[in-house]
């Protein structure tokens, strides 16, 4: 290796050090809080707009909601793509912020423009559906705002934890002290959605309800480009999948070779390996072995001659050690579906009750049933300050680790406390359903129930707190257990799980609503009527599934082993020790 190359390369590196830090983070979090804030303001209050503006049926009304949540979710893996292996990270960001903000002008004007929806109707008459014009230019602003989400969403976690440079003693601040903050800011948006702009939305008109976050994602966008000469910005190393792939076709074609007695026989090339292992190589692990074929170097290979492999049928043992990690990482990653199921209701059958409860503060003021979600929001960013600046202080003293307990742990405190949630709901429900059985008002899906809005509560906290602990664990643990160079698209998994619990809730909602079905009409989630359904049953079938699902997490995070990885940690003077990277260390 040319020792001049060597010597520009590290003097790039600590340039590169010298940058990000905290000083990034107002930019960076400022466009994530605008798009939070901007998708949250809609989808909190969604099934009402739906309902009551574009009249559509109640159950199409929540499949509407959770599908565009589950696109929503399922496009970072396309921004997260495009970032890791082409773009970068800052302009993935900035091009999807560009495509998102027009989505929000279409949905403003559809929103705004009485064309572009359907005619009121008033108390008890049939009332007219949105046409199909009406309802393709609301899809494409939906289009278009989950496209600029799937770009903004595993880019923005990522590279706000990329600004802190783990074994730079200047930065005392940590990736784990970073996903905190980035959860806290969420929250905060999401709260301002639910209440100020769901305000806005359901007493002053959906036309400034969606063009004031409109307004705040342009600036979000001109805010995050002046910060750019402060970033720290990594190169893309190419395609990921592609890498996936290669590894896969090598140990399939050499799937007939033995196994070598051990690793160190295994192809190694740090300088093809250079870009994508910045931050130290793999050691090599011993599960998955099939795939370690593809790292065992053949006279078919033709190494000496060539002097570089071909990597359809040769790779290094560090490649063929993040594929490993990402396989890994899927039981988790599955386990995260069913939470997310269980958070989608919030969005969908939440909202149903409330409308149907006393929502009156006084004589003159009511709570928008889109504004319920606060008591998540709230009690969520509680946990989180309460987490950072208590639990891990005091936990940390016993176990020794800088971020008090793992993240593994951490989530396995969020899936019990999401059983409760979906338990306590399915009580609080058959109590709404007896208050208006004694108030004979079963028949009248359109009456307000005399019982107060804040028995629901409980369940919305619950939901706030669960999140708090699984889903800052979870997208910790993907930034954490991924390979650098994958990083966006690990990120982008964490999204995914919500995308599939959305489809999974969706999927439910229709199997439930059609095998429930009885000869007299009666359902368990009826179209027009919650009052004659049976919504408790279906809120305690999502806890048995969480449940469930809760044991095959425990045996999920009892046999997962932590990435080996020796990373490189800079010493006073300037010179290295190679440290590895255990299970115990997280």
């Amino acid at each position: 290796m040319n020792p001049d190359l060597d010597l520009e390369q590290r003097d790039m590196e600590e340039k590169r050090k010298e940058k990000g830090g905290v000083k990034t983070i107002a930019f960076i979090l400022g466009n994530e809080i605008c798009e939070r804030m901007a998708m949250m303001g809609f989808t909190r209050n969604m099934v009402n707009y739906l309902t009551l503006q574009l009249h559509m049926p109640m159950t199409t009304a929540a499949k509407t909601v959770t599908n565009y949540n589950g696109t929503s979710s399922l496009t970072p893996l396309l921004g997260a793509f495009i970032a890791d292996s082409y773009a970068g990270k800052f302009w993935t960001i900035t091009v999807s912020s560009l495509i998102y903000l027009l989505g929000m002008i279409i949905l403003t004007l559809s929103a705004a423009l009485p064309q572009l929806r359907p005619p009121p109707c008033e108390g008890n008459q049939l009332c007219k559906e949105a046409n199909d014009t009406q309802l393709c230019i609301l899809y494409l602003s939906l289009l278009l705002t989950a496209l600029g989400s799937g770009g903004i969403r595993p880019c923005v976690a990522a590279f706000g934890a990329e600004q802190f440079v783990e074994d730079n003693p200047e930065q005392t601040k940590k990736t784990w002290v970073y996903f905190n903050w980035f959860f806290f800011a969420m929250g905060a948006a999401m709260l301002m959605a639910s209440t100020v702009l769901v305000y806005i939305q359901d007493n002053v008109g959906w036309g400034w309800g969606l063009g004031i976050p409109t307004i705040a994602m342009a600036l979000s966008i001109v805010v995050f480009l002046v910060g750019y000469s402060l970033y720290r910005n990594l190169d893309p190393a190419g395609s990921p999948f592609v890498r996936i792939l290669q590894i896969i076709v090598a140990a399939f074609r050499k799937r007939k070779i033995p196994l070598v007695s051990s690793p160190e026989l295994m192809y190694v090339n740090k300088e093809l390996d250079a870009s994508i292992s910045k931050d130290g190589m793999f050691d090599h692990s011993n599960q998955f072995k099939f795939l370690d074929k593809a790292a065992i170097e053949t006279e078919e290979d033709n190494i000496k001659s060539t002097g570089k492999p071909n990597l359809w049928r040769l790779n290094t043992i560090h490649r063929v050690e993040e594929l490993k990690c990402i396989i890994r990482m899927l039981p988790i990653w599955a386990a995260g579906i069913l939470f997310a199921t269980a958070n989608a209701q919030q969005s969908t059958f939440y909202l149903q009750q409330a409308n149907t409860m006393n929502r009156h503060l006084s004589k003159s003021f009511q709570i928008p049933s889109a504004s319920l979600s606060v008591f998540s929001m709230i009690p969520m960013l509680i946990t989180i300050v309460i987490y950072d600046r208590l639990f891990v202080p005091v936990a940390r003293k016993f176990t020794g680790l800088d971020r008090g307990i793992n993240f593994l742990q951490r989530m396995a405190i969020g899936f019990f406390l999401v059983i409760l949630a979906t338990l306590v709901a399915g009580f609080i429900e058959v109590k709404r359903k007896h208050a208006a059985i004694v108030n004979g008002l079963i028949d009248s899906p359109k009456s307000i129930i005399p019982i107060s809005v804040f028995w629901l509560v409980p369940q919305y906290a619950l939901h706030g707190i669960a999140e708090a602990f699984m889903s800052i664990g979870h997208l910790e643990f993907f930034y954490s257990q991924a390979p650098e160079s994958m990083r966006s698209t690990a990120t982008a998994l964490f999204w995914t799980a919500s995308s599939v619990g959305d489809y999974v809730s969706s999927l439910l909602v229709s199997l439930v609503h059609k095998f429930s079905s009885g000869a007299d009409g009666s359902n368990w989630l009826p179209d027009n009527n919650l009052n004659k359904g049976k919504l408790e049953n279906f809120y305690w079938l999502i806890t048995i599934l969480q449940a469930l699902n809760f044991v095959y997490y425990m045996l999920c995070m009892k046999f997962y082993t932590f990435k080996p990885l020796h990373s490189l940690r800079s010493e006073n003077g300037g010179s290295n020790q190679e440290e590895l990277e255990l299970a115990s260390q997280v």
